[in-house]
């Protein structure tokens, strides 16, 4: 099994900024893609943003495009999101999540993930 730990939400005013992290741990792969998804109340799980093993691929949604970034460091089995610019819209439940993956697949549905955090809830005020 693979453990994802999720850490950097909090509360923030439209236009700040915030940094999640997510460490992976247990079982380990060989090559993993990580990614964000996040879910507002009433709202379905959506996609934020996916990076391939090497980092050479990312892949971010329309809503976020220009505002978050990704990275990953392999050797810490840990991967960041630097969220600038937040807005209220913003306000969600970020879900990281992994799968294991050659560096040519970067999935960007829910259903494509095998293993997934508890969650960490960004709260953007306006």
């Amino acid at each position: 099994q693979v453990q994802l730990v999720e850490s950097g939400g909090g509360l923030v005013q439209a236009g700040g900024s915030l940094r999640l992290s997510c460490a992976a741990s247990g079982r380990t792969f060989s090559r993993y893609a990580m990614a964000w998804f996040r879910q507002a109340p009433g709202k379905e799980r959506e996609f934020v943003t996916a990076i391939s093993w090497s980092g050479r691929n990312i892949y971010y949604s329309d809503s976020v495009k220009g505002r978050f970034t990704m990275s990953r460091d392999n050797a810490r089995a840990t991967n960041y999101l630097q969220m600038n610019s937040l807005k209220p819209e913003d306000t969600a439940v970020y879900y990281c999540a992994v799968v294991s993956a050659s560096d040519y697949y970067t999935p960007r549905t829910p259903e494509s993930y095998d293993y997934w955090g508890q969650g960490t809830q960004v709260t953007v005020s306006s």
